[in-house]
């Protein structure tokens, strides 16, 4: 199931690679551009296009298995295997051209991640994992960073689109800048969890991702020694730890128990 997950994100960018670039078509009005949730919830022509490909190569290598996308919902089926899908995690860099964008593709039993792949597009990087078996970027094994002071710590977070939602996490995020190195917000929650598995970030936390959007990273952050903590699969019930039911918690093990208490304390559980 990884080697399929890695194919599939593989094949995808390269299919992405062909279609037309919405950074270059956005002053026809940003054709082939819509909206979701929010006027800046965007999605494009693209993530269809992409979450299709994905759906019909799956349908094809494993018949039966339930696929679950983020444009175009669930599929039937009575197989333990559940393939969550997205088809561009980042899709408001996407439309800009920002290259921190990605292709995302887990495969999940009982609901756990057992297997994942996550493929940037525009770096040609590709991330994977399987449950017990480690995570690597293009081959190379993956381990977290070696932090052990949390002000010396880089955070990674996200923001929500609806504006209510943003001031309060903005408003925990500015309690907890003056106790860490610093903050990134770089827009696609996936890589985000791809950076903590790297070293490149000591921890990440963000409030209100789809199940989606953290399936395969948060278990490549796992694999490369991350202690993660997730709101569970759609409908499940989530951890009871005083971060917010549908908090994404991903560190490096030595400031992890300090940095989620310093999230409390500023309010994670009502954001």
């Amino acid at each position: 199931m990884r080697r399929i997950a890695e194919d599939l994100v593989t094949e995808a960018a390269e299919h992405l690679g062909r279609l037309p670039r919405p950074w270059d078509e956005r002053g026809a009005a940003d054709a082939g551009v819509a909206t979701k949730s929010t006027p800046t919830d965007v999605v494009t022509a693209s993530d269809h296009a992409v979450e299709s490909l994905i759906r019909e190569r799956l349908g094809a290598l494993r018949p039966g298995d339930v696929v679950v996308g983020e444009e175009h919902g669930s599929t039937a089926g009575e197989s333990r295997t559940v393939w969550l899908v997205d088809p561009i995690d980042g899709t408001v860099n996407f439309l800009y051209g920002m290259p921190w964008y990605a292709i995302s593709v887990a495969a999940v039993r009982d609901g756990v991640s057992v297997a994942g792949a996550v493929m940037e597009p525009a770096a040609g990087r590709l991330w994977s994992a399987a449950k017990g078996a480690g995570a690597t970027c293009d081959g190379r094994p993956l381990r977290v960073s070696g932090a052990t002071d949390l002000s010396l710590s880089l955070l990674g977070t996200g923001f929500s689109y609806r504006p209510e939602r943003r001031a309060r996490q903005v408003r925990m995020i500015s309690g907890m800048l003056p106790h860490v190195r610093d903050v990134r917000r770089a827009g696609s929650a996936s890589l985000d969890l791809c950076a903590v598995a790297a070293g490149w970030a000591d921890a990440y936390l963000e409030h209100g991702l789809n199940w989606w959007d953290w399936a395969a990273a948060a278990l490549i952050a796992q694999e490369a020694g991350a202690l993660v903590r997730t709101p569970g699969p759609t409908g499940s019930v989530p951890p009871d730890d005083g971060l917010g039911a549908d908090a994404v918690f991903a560190a490096t093990p030595a400031i992890a128990d300090e940095l989620a208490a310093l999230a409390r304390e500023h309010g994670a559980a009502e954001v």
